[in-house]
């Protein structure tokens, strides 16, 4: 507990000190190694010289498809002319370090971003602010609960210890408000501590997978592994104190609202005990999406002799070297795990129903330098302006050539932008097979770009498939048996099979089945589960009637799949969150529940715009889908519009019930 509001430290603060031992040849090599357009950025910040935002250095404002050229699109003597101008500064920086001002002005903020994004560009001047994370962690609450709400008592319980329970918490602890945070597994991080499998990694760019106010200029690698990203949230809960709330291991049964009390009662179970109960005036639920595996209902699937698992559940005790594996799926955990077990295994069937979209990615796989590493370290505001412009890419992102053209006719692609991304793509995908005509034709989606999950390429998919231990059977499952899988042979009454030792799941999760299998009572007894029955919906992902100052990080129609980030999103959700609360204090209100009126009309608008998308009109399977066809869980906006939907709360799409008296 805290008696006024805290800021974030600098976690994993930058150190520039370090440039002070720097030779000339070591800033040569790290500002070679440096991107050219953060490189300008923070040594204007640092410098005040308006030569480095020269407009001639200016970065691209039209995208490329495929995303962000290297450097942005500046020309090779442009980038050339900028580094040499950089080392200028950048010496001038290592030789009176003891006497840098590292605070930049308004003004020159101002000119830096403009310079950086252009002035035009329609984003909140808020969440830029906040993205950059100038000046320090704007996104922390500034009111304290025990300066709003004196003598107050008030508890909140956070079921989930991942991305999204470790930035609520220390939202509330920044805030002074008493939490607890439980989790059924034996540690923090997520889908982070659960999927173990070979292979595992971020698809999005490392330093946009962080916080806004805590960044890492330390990530090894471009896109960082699972063991690296747990470690990151791991340090992140150990850093901040949070681990002093959470319990490990307990799994939140139920969560029941007492209407006398205006509380919620919640049923736990710590592994191994009986079980217990506490009560708490506010729940937030930090489960997420992607926590329950599924695994599709095939005959005959609980005779197979050999050993099965789920990728999110990697039996790690079974070694695959000599066995003839079969992987079930084309998604991202087997599009990590085929070639990650190439290495070891006799054999791999891959059973394929949709093959994905790739978008070029050459550097998925690389490290980063040591010289750029060095420079992430040593220079300051240098490693947040590479993940500010991360983080610009993902907000700028493929949204506008995903959405449909409803005046636009084809029979794939639903929209000129939309054909124009699948044709450049396409290319790409004909590049990698075109030694393989036989795997060419299995491996070109017949799909818009867009409608299922993008995955990132830098060749080694297409490798792992051309190499003679691969062999990719298109045609559908008829069935498992003790030996193995069949397939519905062609023109044949007879099945195909195929003998396996180890079958592996990588077929996704239960992501629609939000919230299970907690129990939830909201007000009068209402059940959530069956009151949703089988169609989660929430307003802005967080709120449903009915169950008053109940809350959810990476709700219904959250998840994000070709713009932004998991944990921009979050942030917003929980600033949301904490504006709620402060509200409930500051009116001394005991509960508050979003109306009937504004949950319909927030999710007939989602409802609408999600079917302009090219993932709402194609009729390709896809997990962004519930079995009746609605998508529940992908946000079709911009960025923009959930980070101004989520600035405060509207009192008047709330009722309220006022503390007793």
């Amino acid at each position: 507990m805290t008696d006024s509001p805290q800021k974030s430290p600098e976690w994993f603060p930058i150190q520039p000190e370090g440039l002070s031992g720097q030779s000339d040849e070591a800033l040569r090599e790290s500002i070679l190694a440096a991107e050219i357009h953060p490189l300008l950025c923070s040594l204007a910040l640092l410098t005040n010289d308006h030569a480095l935002i020269d407009p001639r250095f200016a970065p691209l404002v039209e995208l490329p498809a495929a995303g962000p050229p290297p450097h942005w699109g500046l020309s090779d003597s442009l980038v050339e002319e900028a580094r040499c101008l950089a080392f200028e500064h950048i010496g001038n920086i290592r030789d009176h370090i003891n006497h840098l001002e590292r605070d930049p002005s308004a003004s020159m903020l101002e000119k830096t971003l403009a310079f950086a994004i252009g002035r035009d560009h329609g984003v909140s001047a808020g969440l830029i602010r906040r993205e950059l994370d100038l000046p320090h962690d704007p996104g922390a609450p500034s009111w304290c609960a025990g300066d709003i709400a004196p003598g107050r008592q008030f508890r909140v319980a956070i079921v989930g210890a991942g991305m999204s329970g470790i930035l609520v918490a220390h939202r509330l602890q920044q805030a002074g408000i008493d939490y607890t945070v439980f989790e059924k597994s034996d540690n923090v991080g997520g889908t982070w501590s659960q999927n173990t499998y070979p292979g595992c990694r971020l698809d999005t760019p490392n330093f946009a997978y962080s916080y806004a106010f805590a960044q890492n200029p330390h990530w090894p690698s471009e896109f960082s592994e699972q063991r690296d990203i747990l470690k990151f949230f791991d340090q992140i809960a150990e850093k901040f104190s949070i681990n002093d709330r959470v319990r490990l291991n307990t799994e939140v049964v139920a969560a029941h609202y007492q209407d006398e009390t205006g509380q919620w009662q919640l049923r736990i179970h710590p592994a191994g005990k009986a079980l217990e109960e506490y009560v708490y005036d506010v729940v937030i639920s930090a489960v997420g999406q992607l926590g329950q595996p599924k695994i599709p209902e095939i005959a005959g699937a609980e005779e197979f002799a050999g050993k099965a698992w789920h990728t999110a559940r990697w039996n790690h005790e079974v070694s695959l070297r000599g066995r003839r594996v079969g992987v079930i799926g084309t998604g991202a955990s087997a599009y990590q795990v085929v070639p990650a077990i190439l290495s070891e295994v006799a054999a791999v069937v891959v059973f394929q129903r949709n093959p994905p979209w790739m978008l070029p990615t050459p550097r998925y796989h690389e490290a980063i330098t040591v010289a750029h590493r060095r420079l992430l370290s040593a220079l300051p505001h240098y490693a947040r302006w590479v993940r500010f412009f991360q983080v610009w890419a993902t907000i700028r992102g493929r949204w506008d050539l995903v959405r449909v053209d409803e005046t636009y006719r084809h029979p794939v692609s639903v929209s000129a932008a939309n054909e124009a991304l699948r044709q450049a793509l396409e290319q790409q995908i004909q590049r990698h097979y075109a030694d393989r005509p036989d795997l060419l034709r299995s491996q070109l989606p017949n799909y818009p770009p867009g409608a299922k999950r993008m995955l990132r390429d830098n060749g080694v998919w297409p490798a792992a498939l051309k190499d003679p231990k691969v062999f990719v059977e298109t045609r559908p499952i008829s069935g498992i048996s003790h030996s193995g899988v069949s397939v519905t042979a062609d023109g044949s009454d007879a099945d195909n099979q195929y003998p396996l030792d180890i079958l592996i799941y990588a077929t996704g999760f239960r992501a629609s089945e939000f919230l299970l299998p907690m129990e939830i009572t909201g007000s009068r007894g209402r059940n959530l589960h069956e009151w949703w029955h089988g169609e989660a919906r929430a307003y802005l992902g967080m709120c449903v009637p009915g169950f008053p100052n109940f809350f959810c990080m990476y709700g219904p129609n959250t998840n994000l799949v070709v713009h932004g980030s998991l944990i921009l999103f979050a942030e917003s959700s929980a600033n949301f969150i904490m504006e709620c609360l402060k509200m409930l204090l500051e009116k001394k209100q005991q509960s508050m529940t979003v109306t009937d009126q504004a949950f319909q009309a927030f999710n007939e608008m989602i409802d609408h715009e999600n079917t302009l998308m090219a993932w709402g009109v194609s009729t390709v399977s896809s997990w962004y889908k519930n079995d009746s066809g609605r998508v529940t869980q992908n946000w079709p906006l911009s960025i923009d519009a959930f980070y101004t939907m989520t600035e405060k709360p509207l009192p008047a799409h709330f009722s309220f019930e006022m503390l007793p008296s």
